[in-house]
């Protein structure tokens, strides 16, 4: 069973081909990161929608030069083959979903590694509160919003949410331990009715998978790390890779270092 891998061994399987499916509930106690791969030329823009929209894009670590593969604070990581599924942009348009990017690398290529919710959702159990995609053994259900982000040169959009159901009381314990984790999208954008942040139809996710919501539960709301890859569409960029929804790369950076007290 992979969720009793280390990291490395996770990453192992991953690499190998071994391991294609989403990474929610795998190696636990380790941070996951959502991933965006830009031209050099486009890179610093990104940076700086990154630092304007913290919350939907907590950025975690950076390539340390173009074309470099590795990330060495988060791992012995090959970014080229170590998420499970990958997504590749041209001019903004999804073109395929790909298990390897090798044969697309550049060394004009910066990558991007922002945090991702699965590290709260594992604060969250922790605590004793369910967490319903968990339960359900499902991809966390994702939307688009009328929240506008912050531009950055030639990157905008609408935030992407990810929902989790809780009762009120639970739902309220959920804002206080996420709001320790600030670059893992920290505390919740919204709770409650979902129309007033443009959901129309919680059954209908944009990304991921729907689940169940009970009619004493509130739907919570946390920016989430696809939120780029809306922005992507939006600027165009002539070549781009980010990670497929819930298909993180999981590193060696432990859940506890990003908690504040």
């Amino acid at each position: 069973m992979s969720g009793h891998l280390s990291p490395q061994g996770l990453r192992q399987t991953i690499r190998s081909g071994e391991h294609r499916g989403n990474t929610s509930g795998y190696a636990p106690g380790y941070v996951q990161c959502n991933i965006v791969i830009l031209p050099a030329d486009w890179a610093n823009d990104f940076l700086r929608f990154c630092q304007l929209n913290p919350k939907p894009c907590p950025l975690i670590a950076t390539s340390a030069a173009p074309g470099d593969a590795t990330l060495p604070p988060l791992g012995d990581i090959d970014i080229r083959s170590d998420v499970p599924s990958y997504r590749v942009f041209r001019d903004g348009e999804m073109t395929e979903e790909l298990p390897d990017i090798t044969g697309l690398w550049r060394d004009d290529l910066v990558t991007f590694a922002l945090g991702c919710s699965f590290s709260f959702e594992e604060a969250l159990l922790a605590d004793g509160l369910e967490v319903r995609n968990v339960t359900a053994g499902v991809n966390v259900p994702m939307y688009r919003t009328n929240i506008d982000c912050t531009p950055a040169g030639p990157f905008s959009g609408k935030m992407v949410v990810s929902m989790r159901p809780f009762q009120a009381a639970d739902a309220i314990r959920a804002v206080q331990i996420c709001t320790r984790f600030p670059s893992v999208h920290g505390a919740p954008v919204h709770l409650g009715d979902p129309g007033l942040i443009g959901v129309a139809d919680l059954d209908s996710p944009d990304y991921g998978d729907a689940v169940s919501v009970e009619r004493d539960e509130l739907p919570v709301f946390w920016a989430c790390g696809v939120t780029p890859q809306v922005a992507l569409e939006a600027a165009r960029p002539p070549f781009a890779i980010t990670h497929s929804p819930g298909c993180m790369l999981v590193t060696d950076l432990r859940n506890s270092r990003l908690a504040v007290l």
